[in-house]
């Protein structure tokens, strides 16, 4: 028991030092790259930045008001680690925000801010999120909809951010609101890379007359077991059919193996969201869902 508490200490001290790691480095985007050419996030930081562009009030002040109300509604429905985390990581992203807003810009040209913002202010988020919290408080209404009313979080997300960046088009023009959508989307692309991994399962269906050699080589080079189906094609008859999931690095020896094995064989190659259940390698029984060995 002592043994699983220590695990879940150390475990909960790796999630904090990588929340704090991603709220810096999200605050150091946000003031080095998008306000200083008054390009706007989404959710509560990019009204914190409409207003604080208007008013003079410091954006770190303003993230930390406007947050607050949305940690104390989702405190009864979200779990306490979520909210602890969530609120760590609010407050070292507003800090920041203070620390790095007197510092010289890192570019003044509008296209740098928008990619180079983007991705770090994309990969921050995405550290936040992958260890279990979050900086904007849009997002834990947009989780406490989807529990209520089965609505899409990323949905929810996007329709707030659109009446943002809408409103930041008629008050600092809409090439500004242009920029601050295509930042939007950059990050979001980033977000999703860092926070289901580099190693995004992919699911590959392989047709073919050689199926038992195919099989044996992506076992034998890549550790992967294959799921074998018999199929039928309308004009070619009967057929073996291969299905194997795999990660995106693995593809090309993949390609590489069907082409040395049967050049006509046909490849269907899709993105996996999820994998639930137990995927058997050759080095032991994987369970992909959490990624450890039940051997």
């Amino acid at each position: 028991m002592s043994g699983a508490f220590e695990n879940r200490i150390i475990r909960g001290i790796i999630d904090l030092a990588a929340i704090a790691l991603g709220a810096i480095v999200s605050a150091f985007a946000i003031e080095e790259f998008l306000v200083p050419c008054t390009i706007l996030d989404g959710g509560v930081v990019g009204i914190g930045i409409m207003i604080s562009q208007l008013s003079g009030i410091p954006l770190s002040v303003l993230t930390v008001v406007f947050n607050a109300p949305f940690l104390v509604i989702g405190s009864r429905k979200m779990g306490k680690m979520f909210i602890v985390k969530s609120a760590f990581g609010m407050i070292v992203f507003s800090a920041f925000l203070q620390i790095f807003a007197p510092l010289d810009n890192a570019t003044s040209d509008y296209l740098l801010a928008v990619c180079f913002g983007g991705v770090l202010l994309g990969a921050g988020v995405g550290l936040v999120i992958r260890s279990g919290g979050c900086l904007d408080g849009t997002e834990t209404v947009a989780i406490l909809l989807n529990k209520k009313f089965k609505l899409p979080v990323g949905k929810v997300v996007l329709v707030f951010n659109v009446f943002i960046f809408i409103v930041a088009g008629f008050l600092f023009g809409f090439d500004r609101a242009m920029y601050s959508l295509l930042t939007y989307f950059i990050t979001s692309k980033t977000l999703d890379i860092i926070e289901n991994g580099m190693d995004q399962t992919k699911a590959a269906m392989i047709i073919t007359n050689d199926a038992k050699e195919i099989s044996n080589q992506i076992f034998r080079r890549l550790g992967r077991t294959v799921t074998i189906m018999e199929g039928e094609g309308l004009v070619s008859g009967k057929k073996v059919i291969l299905y194997c999931v795999l990660t995106r690095f693995e593809i090309r020896e993949l390609k590489d193996i069907i082409k040395s094995v049967d050049s006509s064989a046909f490849i269907a190659i899709s993105d996996v969201s999820e994998i639930i259940g137990k995927h058997i390698k050759r080095s032991g029984v994987i369970d992909e869902k959490n990624n450890t060995d039940t051997r």
